[in-house]
């Protein structure tokens, strides 16, 4: 007779549904500076640790500490606030946009806004990211038209894409920001592919993977760290974990691993756990694990520990699955709040640079909407034709489509 007792599964669930009152302090959150920063080419067996911490420059006082601080000028500190306060003011507007029926979709950034606007600035002009929908601070950080995005949100007829993409799907091969995929995960295994193709063409541009929680648990996000492991591939290999996929929480793709980064371990690939709501850590790291890469030391797996304030898009209500206070409750506070916090303490900004700037960051905005409204909307104006859908596919138009183009009237 069996004497074991029936078989059972266990499903992870998050600690507080709507209702519940949100508590971190069991969140263990190491105190800014203390953790270590090893050299660019120590052994990835010997900085195992590193997936278990969380890498944080600002203290709760504002001050740069430890051995990640001091990366930054200045300048490239109050660049990197502007930059935040800008693609803050953006989402606030394409939001908007959203809500009037100007656009179909939106995807906002709230709360993230440190993570690829840091990131950005540590790579070279000449590489390439391959980004989720939830990195547009790449864009904005390297200089990108605010007027370009936001036709392609409106897909108009200056829209770079045609309308052949979902709003928010950017993409320019000049600003280093590869075309968005809508298939969870693909991105990731063509990052590593980009990078080893730069390395057998004897080039010196290295690549970015970006994937969010959830994808993790994706067969590509696996297969990519397969190839970049085996074959050294020049490439920094990001998680964004802001603790929710559209509705599930992190517990569910984490699994067993205790964090996202540690899933470099089995592959043999060093990693980072940084504090993505820290400017400058995010940098920090950032920058350590792009050196790695430039110096055919191989890949990074760098975990960013974030929490997406709004909804997973404007198709999502995140109050139907986690307590409204849970954005309250997150530890480690507002990226541009503790940016601003740390540069008034250099006495390098004031609470009225930083209403000046926030003003300026929103004129900024309502001032290239206009214009793209001018050009059109998903109401109005002047929209992508049905011809465009045939263009830009193939170097030369195979017969079959110029069929097809023809039986559509063009």
């Amino acid at each position: 007779m069996d004497d074991h007792p029936p078989l059972a599964l266990h499903v992870p669930e998050p600690e507080w549904r709507p209702g519940d009152t949100p508590d971190f302090s069991r969140v263990e959150i190491p105190r800014a500076g203390s953790v270590r920063r090893p050299p660019v080419d120590e052994d990835p067996e010997a900085m195992r640790d590193l997936a278990f911490t969380i890498i944080r420059v600002l203290n709760r006082k504002g001050e740069a500490v430890g051995p990640w601080a001091g990366e930054l000028s200045e300048e490239e500190l109050l660049d990197g606030l502007r930059h935040m306060l800008l693609l803050r003011a953006y989402d606030a507007r394409m939001l908007m946009a959203q809500r009037q029926g100007k656009t179909s979709f939106y995807m906002q950034h709230l709360g993230e806004e440190a993570i690829s606007t840091a990131f950005r600035k540590a790579l070279g002009p000449r590489d390439m990211n391959f980004p989720t929908y939830r990195q547009a601070g790449l864009l904005i950080a390297s200089g990108y038209p605010l007027l370009k995005m936001m036709c392609q949100v409106y897909s108009n007829e200056e829209d770079p894409v045609r309308g052949r993409q979902l709003p928010v799907f950017y993409s320019s091969k000049e600003h280093g920001f590869f075309s968005i995929s809508g298939n969870l995960a693909t991105q990731y295994i063509q990052a590593v592919g980009w990078a080893m193709g730069s390395a057998i063409r004897g080039d010196t541009a290295i690549s970015a993977a970006w994937i969010g929680d959830g994808s993790t648990a994706e067969n590509d996000f696996h297969a990519a760290l397969v190839f970049a492991s085996t074959y050294k591939a020049p490439v920094v290999l990001n998680i964004v974990n802001n603790q929710w996929a559209i509705s599930t929480f992190q517990g569910i793709a984490r699994g067993g691993a205790g964090t996202f980064a540690a899933r470099g371990h089995g592959f043999g690939i060093p990693a980072l756990r940084v504090d993505g709501n820290d400017y400058l850590a995010v940098h920090a790291a950032a920058k350590w694990a792009v050196e790695r890469a430039r110096r055919n030391l191989g890949p990074t797996v760098v975990e960013y520990v974030t929490y997406r304030v709004g909804g997973h898009s404007t198709s999502d209500d995140p109050s139907a699955y986690r307590p409204k206070e849970e954005s309250t409750a997150w530890p480690l506070g507002d990226p541009i709040l503790r940016l601003k916090a740390h540069l008034i303490g250099l006495g390098a900004w004031s609470e009225e640079r930083h209403a000046q700037a926030e003003a300026e960051a929103t004129d900024t905005v309502r001032t290239a909407q206009r214009e793209a409204e001018a050009i059109g909307t998903m109401q109005t104006g002047r929209r992508a034709g049905p011809r465009d859908m045939f263009e830009d596919v193939y170097a030369e138009m195979p017969p079959h489509l110029v069929r097809q183009r023809h039986e559509a009237g063009y």
